[in-house]
């Protein structure tokens, strides 16, 4: 069976320059991802799709394939994950004649994981046969129920949501309320039919896996690097040798 990890690392990262290859308890940031992909006991080949040849080095320094470079055109601000993998999976299948049974999609800027995390996903998905995806969900920090559309200042705001049975969810306390989850880049495992056929990233027989609320930690900022070094290396989550 063939396991393929695709890294996504743009370049261009406005927020914090370089993003990608940041030293991250003394690592480039995409390393992480590439280290989880490696320690995986199903992913059997891990490319990186990026526009940066700086970027290109350092995954290749660290054991991932850079069979491409991705063309400009998929590495805008507003370009899409869909715009990226299908790019990816039509340049393999059509320079290689290469099709994986399974995508994994593992953002550099998501890189706490736990150690076993990706192989009891790829289990999930071999269980579950008719699921077209799986992603990475946390519990909400706060709950969608008591959010609101705004029409304008001057016109009345309403519920973003409503639940069946209870007329004003947003004067009701919490506790009363359906927990939601809220999805996360950690991972993300993928029929590439999905993907190629529907130009989709989730289809719409989507699993979840409950993660706990510490090992979401999304790098846009230097205090989400040093929050993701603390929990790294306080957890067993993928991490390098000292």
């Amino acid at each position: 069976m063939n396991i393929l990890a695709i890294i996504p690392a743009r370049g261009g990262s406005k927020g914090l320059p370089n993003k990608n290859i940041l030293p991250l308890l003394g690592h480039p940031l995409i390393a992480y991802s590439v280290k989880a992909a490696q320690d995986s006991i199903y992913i059997n080949r891990i490319i990186v799709s990026t526009d940066s040849e700086v970027i290109a080095e350092a995954a290749r320094t660290y054991g991932a394939e850079v069979p491409f470079i991705r063309p400009a055109i998929y590495a805008q601000d507003l370009s899409t994950d869909l715009d990226v993998f299908q790019h990816a999976l039509t340049w393999l299948k059509e320079h290689e004649n290469y099709v994986p049974d399974y995508v994994v999609q593992l953002r550099p800027t998501s890189p706490v994981r736990q150690a076993a995390l990706i192989d009891l996903c790829i289990e999930r998905m071999l269980r579950n046969p008719k699921a077209d995806s799986l992603r990475i969900v946390t519990p909400s920090p706060i709950t969608p129920y008591k959010m609101w559309k705004l029409n304008g200042e001057e016109e009345p705001m309403e519920p973003l949501l409503f639940v069946e049975g209870i007329q004003e969810p947003y004067n009701e306390p919490r506790q009363r309320l359906p927990q939601t989850y809220w999805q996360i880049g950690t991972l993300d495992v993928i029929r590439p039919h999905i993907i190629t056929e529907q130009s989709s990233m989730s289809g719409k027989t989507i699993l979840p896996h409950v993660v706990d609320n510490l090992f979401a930690v999304d790098i846009d900022d230097l205090f989400s690097f040093q929050k993701a070094a603390e929990v790294i290396v306080n957890n067993d989550c993928v991490k390098f040798n000292a």
